[in-house]
């Protein structure tokens, strides 16, 4: 089974530009200072970096138009604080990633984890068969791999390579360390497409993160509004007839996380196979809606997942 493995590994490589060896320079020094402090402290930096800088980065202005579309009932004051949380939880995740290999399960206190509706892993692990995971850029959601693995429920997953190829293999690397056995990442894009399809058609596990605009998608509802939905997952999960388990993972605090397994999801059975995708791609968007709401400044505000005419309405009159 192809995964995304194919590019350079080290700064040594000839075929490296030189900008990108300084680049993977400073992201190597960068992982190692993080490995050197506690969890919670390199989680601490991270979000007091990112809090402090992001809120002043062009992107917010995104972000706070995506808040007065999804949720017009806040007010400038209230999308301020959320940005600001979302920039925190961002420099969170990456402060943290360094350490997701060594972070224990149900800890008492301070660093580590602890899953919730972990018998839908154990059941899953237990029956066997294709299963698909969905979630979305939610907490630090680069905890879901390796917490869900430890149930013997692992999954292949997609993945969108760093443009640097030595700081994609560090990046990789750190997943691989996570997940202890290493299971495939999938190229996005057509031919990541196929094989990740033939992963599941020969009864194995895939999770994907869902809640990124997609041109070439679906229309869907989310926040209230139309929205360009990708509709692979409900596809393969009616073609297969596999479970989809809903999960996110929730932070509670520095380097303490929270891994949220939901139920297998319930297929429609209208029998119009079109009908049924669209209706189970919205009920996963339904279900990504209600833990955003939740807890709005966990997730990734920070891209247009609306159409451009939204955007440009928004701005006119804001």
């Amino acid at each position: 089974m192809t995964s995304a493995s194919s590019s350079p590994t080290t700064d040594k490589d000839p075929s490296v530009p030189f900008l990108m060896k300084l680049e993977a320079l400073a992201a190597r020094g960068a992982l190692q200072l993080l490995r050197q402090i506690r969890p919670e402290t390199a989680s601490n930096i991270g979000g007091r970096l990112c809090s402090g800088i992001g809120p002043l980065l062009p992107v917010s202005k995104v972000a706070d138009t995506n808040l007065r579309l999804a949720m017009p009932e806040l007010n400038k004051t209230e999308r301020k604080r959320i940005i600001k949380g979302v920039w925190d939880n961002l420099g969170r995740t990456v402060g943290e990633f360094p350490h997701i290999a060594s972070l224990k399960e149900d800890t008492l206190a301070g660093p580590g984890f602890e899953v919730t509706g972990k018998e839908h892993l154990l059941a899953v692990a237990k029956s066997g068969g294709p299963v698909l995971f969905v979630s979305g850029h939610i907490g630090n959601w680069e905890m879901l791999p390796p917490g869900v693995a430890k149930y013997g429920a692992g999954f292949a997953s997609f993945y969108r390579a760093a443009a640097n190829p030595v700081v994609d293999r560090m990046i990789r690397d750190l997943r691989d360390a996570a997940m202890q056995d290493p299971l495939p990442l999938f190229a996005k894009g057509a031919k990541g497409a196929k094989d990740a399809l033939r992963w599941v058609a020969t009864g194995h596990r895939l999770g994907m993160l869902v809640d990124q605009k997609m041109n070439d998608g679906i229309e869907a509802r989310f926040f209230n509004r139309p929205a360009m939905t990708a509709p692979a997952l409900a596809a393969m999960a009616l073609k297969f007839r596999c479970p989809v388990i809903p999960g996110h993972v929730q932070r509670l605090g520095p380097a303490r996380l929270r891994i949220v397994v939901e139920p297998p999801m319930t297929f429609p059975d209208t029998g119009n196979r079109q009908n049924d995708v669209a209706a189970l791609t919205q009920a996963i968007n339904d279900r990504l809606e209600a833990w955003i709401r939740a807890r709005p400044e966990s997730w990734l505000w920070l891209h247009r997942r609306w159409p451009k005419e939204l955007y440009r309405m928004s701005n006119q009159f804001k």
